[in-house]
């Protein structure tokens, strides 16, 4: 088995369905194993009973994902997956199977199959890894793979500096981390722009810096310069108010404790701090920073 075919996004269109996707299809008849869906070119879909919702009329619509159970027939699902096809994630291994693969969790009864020739290097029951889910153009059966190169957009991106982008760690290298940016391109995020370690898997919201000649973006956590700060101020300045103008952050606070009240490096926060206390709107102290009299009830934000 190879994971073949269109690239990222795209499923296997027939009719009014999509294999892989979620969709909005309509109610043709009740029979004693559920409910039959109208597939379009793939004919009437079974809704096991198990999936129905109490009170669903006939010739009405209803949101199913639509996948092959273990007798390759095509069924529907009111669960929701982690992941569809065209989508890339961060799964958890549940099973192995020798000569067969590995059997993903993604959030339905029937779990994901990540064939071994689709897998890179030894891994066990309970890794968690990250791959594309694809579609097997011989089987027709969604898979996932962990050779993630061939679903990145081919297309050059155009992002402008400091432009939000959301992120998934895919791995680490002596530069830094790479990710994969919206579901779609490559990117690295430096160690040397880093304040903590960052884990294989993780979603966050990050910024383009600069797109490279290869196509590959460079990234921060952060907005560069006036871009950065000038929003953080705000941000601080509304916290204080809403926390009864005091907060407990200052310069020897954890890098960590920072990034997950304000979002930011701690170095960005040290630069609107400072900013802020350069215009006497905010009051200094060991262990805190606290609104001056002046800005305590002045509504104005920082400009």
């Amino acid at each position: 088995m190879e994971c073949l075919g269109k690239r990222a996004g795209n499923g296997h269109a027939v009719g009014m369905a999509i294999l892989g996707k979620r969709n909005q299809l309509q109610v043709l008849r009740q029979a004693p194993p559920g409910y039959f869906l109208d597939g379009g070119e793939y004919g009437e879909i079974l809704l096991p009973g198990k999936y129905v919702p109490a009170g669903l009329p006939i010739g009405s619509e209803i949101e199913v994902f639509l996948y092959r159970d273990s007798e390759d027939r095509l069924v529907a699902t009111t669960q929701t997956p982690i992941a569809e096809v065209g989508d890339f994630a961060f799964l958890r291994i549940v099973g192995i199977q020798p000569g067969i693969g590995a059997f993903l969790d993604w959030g339905l009864d029937k779990d994901l199959l990540l064939p071994r020739r689709e897998q890179n290097g030894f891994h066990r029951e309970g890794d968690r890894v990250v791959v594309h889910v694809c579609i097997d153009e011989i089987s027709d059966r969604i898979v996932a793979t962990m050779r993630l190169n061939r679903w990145l957009s081919k297309t050059p991106p155009t992002y402008a500096k400091d432009q939000p982008v959301r992120l998934l760690i895919s791995g680490e290298t002596p530069l830094g981390y790479n990710a994969i940016v919206d579901n779609a391109h490559r990117g690295l995020l430096y160690h040397t722009d880093l304040a903590t370690r960052l884990e294989m898997g993780q979603s966050l919201d990050g910024f383009a810096r600069a797109v490279r000649p290869d196509g590959k973006i460079d990234l921060a956590l952060d907005r560069t310069g006036f871009a950065r700060i000038a929003p953080l101020t705000t941000q601080i300045l509304e916290a204080l108010r809403a926390g009864g103008g005091s907060l407990p952050y200052d310069d020897s606070s954890p890098p960590e404790a920072i990034r997950s009240a304000f979002g930011v490096s701690k170095k960005a926060f040290k630069q609107a701090v400072g900013a802020l206390f350069r215009k006497r709107l905010i009051i200094l102290s060991p262990g805190s920073i606290s609104l001056a009299p002046s800005s305590q009830n002045s509504k104005a934000t920082h400009k």
